[in-house]
């Protein structure tokens, strides 16, 4: 797949300011800005032709400076038996990601991708396996959103899927300031969770900056048998984590929880509920307990549900607000850890 070669002239992705700019470099007043902003990101139009309140000139200018709305299609969907949907999008610089839509009831969520691979590295993940290839623009990441045709049915964002939202961290940011601010989606920033594998300095300005909610990936307590599996265990330690996370308030409107993918004989023991416990002690948390789901080539195991019940009740009555989060899409490889552009 070629790249696009006006990359550089998306509109969405860009912000209040920046569209202020483009106004005026069109020769446009600032408040054509805002009827801009109000075309991308509330009426959610794909083409420049459709912004009809600004003039036929000031479009056609615009198509010849080069710049676009900025949006690329899906180029494959697959459908799960229960409903989750998983959308294959190809990238600006010609590689391929995968976005998941989970419709729960009231709820839908997407699942989010933030780079065209990852280079973290996980043992357990089909991603790590990939490898990197880039990170995504904002306007990429939030081209995820936009444009799939469930976009105005959703409830909650999470950025779980390919890559290591804080090893994109400007890009992530320059998303979430469109996607709560008002002149843009508008959304709470509570509605919006971002995942971390735990990269301090960059957790730290995503706090700082941004009211997100929080989820670091645990999965296990003790740093040498976590270091086996996340290799970034040994740029940042899982107590180092901890204690930076220690300084900030998750008592008030922002959820902090961590993901525990549950392994059979690697980190389901006594000894590791134990662990969790002194780990997390006096923090304002939840765990989510995930079974691991089985991937090719792999020498790890999910949990039983009988121990996945006795883990999930064991943290709760230890005083750790625990549950166990449900699959969805294992069929379409679609759940926690599954997704992979390898084969595109």
């Amino acid at each position: 797949m070629q790249k696009h070669s006006y990359e550089n002239h998306w509109l969405t992705g860009l912000s209040l300011n920046e569209l202020k700019r483009v106004a005026e470099e069109m020769g446009l007043k600032s408040f054509a800005a805002r009827q801009m902003a109000d075309w991308l990101y509330r009426k959610r139009v794909a083409e420049l032709s459709a912004m009809t309140n600004l003039s036929l000139s000031a479009r056609e200018r615009m198509r010849e400076a080069g710049y676009e709305v900025g949006r690329i299609a899906h180029c494959e969907v697959q459908v799960s038996v229960d409903g989750t949907k998983k959308y294959l999008f190809p990238t600006l610089e010609g590689e391929y990601i995968e976005s998941v839509y989970i419709p729960d009831g009231e709820r839908a969520t997407l699942c989010v991708s933030s780079q065209a691979g990852c280079r973290m590295g996980c043992r357990f993940c089909m991603t790590g396996r990939q490898g990197f290839q880039h990170n995504l623009t904002a306007g990429e990441i939030l081209n995820q959103i936009l444009s799939i045709p469930e976009s105005e049915q959703l409830t909650n964002l999470v950025f779980m899927g390919m890559g290591e939202p804080m090893d994109n961290l400007d890009a992530l940011l320059r998303a979430v300031e469109v996607l709560t601010a008002e002149w843009g989606l508008g959304w709470s920033p509570t509605r919006i969770t971002v995942s971390t594998v735990g990269v301090i300095p960059a957790m730290k300005r995503l706090l700082t900056e941004s009211r997100v909610h929080l989820a670091v990936s645990l999965h296990n307590p003790f740093g040498e048998e976590r270091r086996t599996m996340m290799p970034v265990e040994n740029r940042y330690p899982i107590r180092e984590v901890i204690a930076a996370l220690r300084e900030f308030d998750f008592a008030h409107q922002r959820r902090l929880s961590f993901e525990y993918i549950v392994f059979e004989g690697l980190n389901d023991t006594p000894r590791h509920v134990e662990g969790l416990v002194r780990l997390l002690r006096g923090l304002p948390c939840r765990i989510n307990l995930i079974r691991f789901h089985t991937i090719p080539n792999s020498p790890f195991r999910g949990a039983s549900e009988e121990r996945m019940r006795w883990m999930n009740r064991s943290l709760n009555e230890a005083g750790i607000l625990t549950t166990t989060r449900s699959s969805r899409g294992e069929d379409i490889f679609a759940a926690c850890g599954l997704l992979s552009t390898a084969r595109q």
